[in-house]
């Protein structure tokens, strides 16, 4: 865990933040999911994070590896799922969330992230991160290299109801 706050806080998670934003504070430590707020010119934005605890891959160099859920009240945007592979992903390629038995196979990458292609896929794959206890996360570099990252979903109830008692909807 202390790998992931150090990761979420070297890399400041959101490199976009406005200068005027405040620096992360955490909200908690549930289990393998750590949850964050900070607050910009647009209001509170909370997210929450864990890294894989398996990544499998023929690679030689990967940065950090990350899951994030996102809710900003302001802008009435909520459960944004993101995933950041640590190497960039081959240009026009999909990536492949499997948790129980449901699979979403078709988030859309760009540079090193990739997100769900809808606000409904955004709720379903929460919905399943809620119920589920494994997330695996499939990918392909720019060079062709297969990842395959496994992620426990242990804590990320509580970490949800911490963002979501932090940023309600409105």
């Amino acid at each position: 865990m202390k790998k992931l706050l150090s990761i979420i806080s070297l890399l400041g998670i959101f490199a976009a933040q406005p200068a005027d934003a405040a620096a992360p504070k955490l909200l908690g430590e549930y289990n393998d999911w750590v949850a964050y707020y900070y607050t910009d010119a647009g209001g509170t934005v909370c997210y929450m994070a864990s890294t894989p605890k398996k990544d499998e891959g023929r690679y030689t160099v990967r940065g950090d590896i990350y899951a994030v859920v996102t809710h900003r009240p302001s802008e009435k945007s909520y459960d944004v799922v993101n995933f950041v592979a640590g190497y960039t992903f081959k240009p026009g390629s999909d990536v492949k969330v499997k948790i129980g038995n449901q699979t979403f196979d078709k988030l859309f990458t760009n540079g090193d992230k990739a997100w769900a292609t809808s606000d409904k896929t955004d709720r379903d794959l929460v919905a399943a991160m809620k119920r589920g206890s494994r997330m695996i996360v499939d990918g392909v570099s720019s060079r062709g290299t297969k990842t395959k990252d496994t992620y426990s979903l242990s804590g990320f109830a509580s970490a949800y109801k911490a963002i979501s008692n932090k940023c309600p909807r409105k």
